[in-house]
C-alpha cells in the first residue's frame, strides 16, 4: 500500500510540474540557442528536444524515462529502446515484437549544459543539501527541546514569556531576510571577529585553484538562519508538550519518591513529551529541503536549492523537474521514516 502511495504521489507531482512548464510562457529552444537564432537551427533543436510534438505525447515520452520497467515495440522507431544509448537497462522479456526490460529512470539532459546528464547535476548538488538540512535540523533539536523544556519548567515567568515572544518572532521571519541580516552582519561586518564569510560552500578551490578543501565555517550561517523557523516551532511544542506531561499522576508520584527535577524530567518526561515534536520534524526536515532554495542562493551554497534558481533563471526545465521529483520523494521517504520512529516512541499506535 505503501508503494502505491508513493507512486501516486511522484505521479501528482510530476504531471503538476510538467504542465506547469508547458503553460508558463518562455520557449527552452530559444533560451538554448541564446544569440544565435536562426528557424533551421530553431526547427531542429524542436525535433531532438521533442518540441515539435503534442504536449501529451511529450508528457508519455517523459513517463517512459522515468519508468523503471518499460514495454517496446521492436518496429517503431520512436520507441526502439535497443539502439538508445541514453538508458542503463537490462532485458527481461523478448517476445520478438515487444521487450519488457528494467531500467534506471532517466532524468534527461540539462537544456543549457550541453551533454551533462541531469543525473549528475542532482548527485553533485544534492548532497550540500542534505549536509546544510541536516544540520540545521540537529541545531533546531538540540536548541529546541533545551528552550522548550526551561520554558515549560518556568511557566508564566518572563523568562517563559521572553522565549515564547522569540520563538514568535522566528516563525514570522522570513528565511530570506533572515540570511541577508545575518549574512551582513556575521560574514561582514563582524566578519573579523567570527571568521566567517558572506557566502561560501562546503567545499572550495584552494588559494592555487588546483585542489577543492573542506570549509566547515560556511556551514556555520546557513545551518542557523536555516534552523531558525523549526527552532522556534520546537521549542513552543516540547513546551507545550512537557507542561501536560508534568500533570500526569507518575510525574507527581516520581517527585514523591524524592527524585530530583533532572531525573524526573529525562526518565520519565522527556520521551513521552517529544512524540508531537518527532511528528513535526519529518515536516521540518523536507521542508528544510525544499525551503533551503534562497538560502543556498544568497550564501552561494552550492547545493540543489541554489541549481533550482540557477535553473528557473534559464528555463531550464529538465534540471527543475528532476530536482521537484527527487525532493519530493525525499519528502515520502522521510514521512515514512518518522512514522517508524513514531511507533517505537508510542508503542501504542504499532497496531493502529
Amino acid at each position: 500500500m505503501k508503494i502505491l502511495n508513493i507512486l501516486f504521489t511522484l505521479f501528482g507531482v510530476i504531471t503538476v510540474i510538467f504542465f506547469l512548464f508547458k503553460v508558463l510562457p518562455g520557449d527552452p529552444a530559444r533560451m538554448m540557442m541564446d544569440q544565435n537564432e536562426n528557424e533551421e537551427q530553431l526547427t531542429i533543436i524542436k525535433k531532438k528536444y521533442g518540441f515539435d510534438k503534442p504536449v501529451f505525447t511529450q508528457f508519455l515520452y517523459y513517463l517512459n524515462d522515468l519508468s523503471v520497467i518499460s514495454i517496446y515495440s521492436n518496429n517503431q522507431d520512436d520507441f526502439n529502446f535497443l539502439d538508445n544509448k541514453k538508458y542503463t537497462y537490462q532485458k527481461i522479456i523478448n517476445t520478438g515484437n515487444y521487450t519488457i526490460v528494467f531500467k534506471i529512470p532517466y532524468l534527461r539532459e540539462s537544456y543549457q549544459r550541453k551533454g551533462v546528464k541531469v543525473s549528475s547535476i542532482i548527485l553533485n548538488t544534492f548532497p550540500n543539501t542534505i549536509v546544510l538540512a541536516i544540520s540545521s535540523i540537529l541545531i533546531a533539536v538540540i536548541i529546541g527541546i533545551l528552550l522548550g523544556i526551561f520554558s515549560a519548567l518556568k511557566k508564566d515567568s518572563i523568562i517563559d514569556n521572553f522565549i515564547q515572544v522569540l520563538s514568535t518572532l522566528g516563525m514570522s521571519v522570513p528565511s530570506f531576510l533572515s540570511a541577508i541580516i545575518a549574512a551582513w552582519i556575521f560574514g561582514y561586518l563582524l566578519s573579523d571577529i567570527t571568521g566567517l564569510n558572506m557566502t561560501g560552500s562546503l567545499y572550495e578551490l584552494d588559494d592555487y585553484g588546483e585542489n577543492y578543501e573542506l570549509k566547515l565555517k560556511n556551514l556555520i550561517l546557513p545551518s542557523l538562519v536555516l534552523g531558525i523557523r523549526p527552532i522556534a516551532v520546537i521549542s513552543m511544542m516540547m513546551r507545550n508538550s512537557l507542561i501536560d506531561v508534568l500533570k500526569k499522576n507518575y510525574v507527581i508520584t516520581a517527585y514523591a519518591k524524592g527524585l530530583t527535577t533532572f531525573q524526573v524530567i529525562t526518565r520519565h518526561c522527556l520521551k513521552n513529551s517529544l512524540n508531537p515534536v518527532v511528528t513535526a520534524l519529518s515536516g521540518w526536515f523536507a521542508s528544510l529541503l525544499a525551503g533551503s532554495v534562497f538560502v543556498e542562493y544568497i550564501f552561494g551554497w552550492n547545493g540543489l536549492g541554489k541549481e533550482i534558481v540557477y535553473s528557473l533563471n534559464m528555463l531550464d526545465v529538465p534540471v527543475i523537474i528532476g530536482s521537484v521529483i527527487v525532493i519530493s520523494f525525499s519528502f515520502i521517504m522521510i514521512n515514512i521514516f518518522v512514522d517508524e520512529i513514531y511507533k517505537i516512541l508510542d508503542p501504542r499506535i504499532r497496531n493502529l
